[in-house]
């Protein structure tokens, strides 16, 4: 009896999973089209809010609210792992690189691909980016980390662009 019942279950999984906006992976062609990451405080931080990513035809859609933020700009940035348990988010690792450009502005085409430039903070404190990204690569950022920093990101210097600690993390996930 128990194995019938695992089979059903394995079934309505089976059949579930075909109703998600998924193509076959086909070359470039991404193994599914939404991603999001809901990002929490770090330590004491109050930063919280939501990143979402969408494929194109020009590119990935990068959109993000983030709420708790003092000052101008917040660099921002997907991180190599999805593990948000240290009390600093270093267990992130570094920035996602994996062709191993150096770090820059979200508009070279040769960077790595996790640098996604700087959160332009509104009066109310909210952290804003939306824009269109060629770099990023939906299958290659599925369970990895997205990193808010406390500082801005001068697009510039080597490795993460001195964008000062990180105060809010989250894991990216596909979304239905």
């Amino acid at each position: 009896m128990k194995y019938i019942l695992i089979t059903f279950a394995l079934v309505i999984i089976t059949t579930n999973c075909t109703n998600v906006d998924k193509v076959q992976d086909e070359g470039n062609t991404p193994s599914f089209y939404k991603a999001i990451a809901v990002i929490n405080p770090i330590n004491d931080s109050n930063v919280s809010g939501i990143a979402y990513f969408q494929q194109t035809e020009n590119g990935v859609h990068v959109k993000a609210e983030v709420y708790g933020l003092t000052g101008e700009k917040h660099g921002f940035h997907i991180h190599t792992f999805g593990d948000c348990t240290a009390n600093d988010g270093t267990s992130t690792g570094g920035h996602l690189n994996p062709y191993g450009f150096e770090h820059g502005s979200p508009k070279s085409l040769k960077r790595h691909m996790g640098a996604m430039g700087n959160l332009e903070v509104n009066e109310n404190g909210i952290g804003l980016r939306d824009y269109i990204d060629e770099v990023i690569v939906m299958d290659e950022i599925i369970g990895r980390g997205i990193i808010v920093h406390g500082g801005e990101d001068d697009l510039e210097s080597q490795p993460s662009g001195a964008s000062g600690p990180r105060v809010g993390c989250g894991v990216i996930g596909i979304q239905k």
